[in-house]
């Protein structure tokens, strides 16, 4: 016997498309794998039924109004729009979307926000008091525009309470799941994942980038040369002076031009990238912790365990089975 679960997608004019399309084949992937037990039924709102121009060219075709959204709803997702600016992308405030947010929100069981879709809903007093997420490149507007949100642009996505936020552009799908997941569990999850090739692995809390994509490029191509060349190294001498030698710098003219150009510290950067490449394997492999700390350059269990406290707030052990792949 199916379960109803009724979902409505917001679309609107240059609406993300992937952030509509990606959801709504995750839910329909969901309903093939359970031979149709899980009972997702999408809908597409729009400011009127008819044709949505999304940002890529692509037509949608709304199945009804906002004004014709009635009755109960088991999941209301939001997805965004941006428009160009100089500084970067803006996320757009449409306020016929905040207004339908406002009326509908208390019908759906949760509610969930793709990417920029988040600020439509901080713009219906929906995240208020709650820790947030969105694309990492309005992060700062979001805090800036609602400061009762607590807003964080590291993970691919937050839960709080019954509704959702989730980074983008393509991290809608590993929204989605983590929907299914909540729903149907894991095993139906990973079904999904695997109809779609994807990994059930990137949960909330995970980082949305990488390390050296964390920073702007530089304008030195001798910085970004060090920056690969510390990826490739993690486990050898990368010291501020074996660094500033590579470069044939003195070590405080090094320590200048490293934080001009990258914003941070190399010792900062290198203990960031190193963490990063530990949770790699401790997500994707059963390495013992001594061999993790040896292969990224933190060179003891003990110095592993510091600097994933000190970096994400968790131990090696509890990050392992938060977010361990079994193979």
């Amino acid at each position: 016997m199916s379960t109803n679960r009724r979902v409505v997608i917001a679309v609107f004019p240059d609406v993300d498309l992937l952030d509509v399309t990606g959801p709504a084949e995750v839910f329909a992937l969901a309903n093939r794998e359970t031979g149709g037990r899980a009972g997702y039924r999408v809908e597409l709102a729009g400011p009127s039924a008819g044709v949505v121009t999304t940002s890529a060219g692509v037509r949608l075709v709304a199945d009804l109004a906002f004004a014709d959204v009635e009755g109960v709803l088991d999941t209301l997702l939001v997805p965004g729009a941006v428009d160009p600016h100089p500084n970067g992308p803006v996320a757009r405030i449409d306020r016929d979307v905040v207004a339908w947010l406002e009326r509908v929100a208390p019908l759906a069981r949760r509610v969930a926000s793709v990417c920029v879709g988040a600020h439509l809903l901080a713009a219906a007093g929906l995240l208020d008091g709650r820790a947030a997420t969105t694309h990492w490149s309005t992060a700062a507007q979001l805090a800036a525009e609602h400061p009762k949100v607590t807003v964080d642009p590291d993970p691919i996505f937050l839960r709080s309470g019954n509704v959702w936020t989730g980074a983008g552009i393509s991290a809608c799908m590993d929204l989605a799941l983590a929907l299914v997941t909540d729903d149907l569990g894991e095993e139906v999850a990973l079904a999904v994942a695997r109809q779609l090739v994807m990994y059930l692995k990137r949960q909330g809390g995970q980082s949305q980038f990488s390390v050296p994509l964390s920073r702007p490029a530089a304008s030195r191509r001798d910085i970004d040369a060090l920056r690969m060349h510390i990826a490739e190294h993690l486990d050898g001498d990368l010291s501020a002076a074996a660094l500033a030698a590579r470069m044939c710098l003195s070590e405080r003219h090094f320590a200048r031009v490293f934080r001009q150009e990258t914003g941070t510290t190399a010792a900062a950067y290198v203990e960031a990238a190193r963490v990063e490449a530990a949770r790699r394997l401790l997500e994707s492999t059963d390495q013992p912790l001594e061999q993790v700390a040896t292969a990224c350059g933190l060179g003891s269990v003990e110095t592993l365990h510091r600097a994933l406290r000190k970096q994400i707030g968790t131990t090696p052990a509890a990050y392992r089975r938060r977010f361990r792949v079994s193979s």
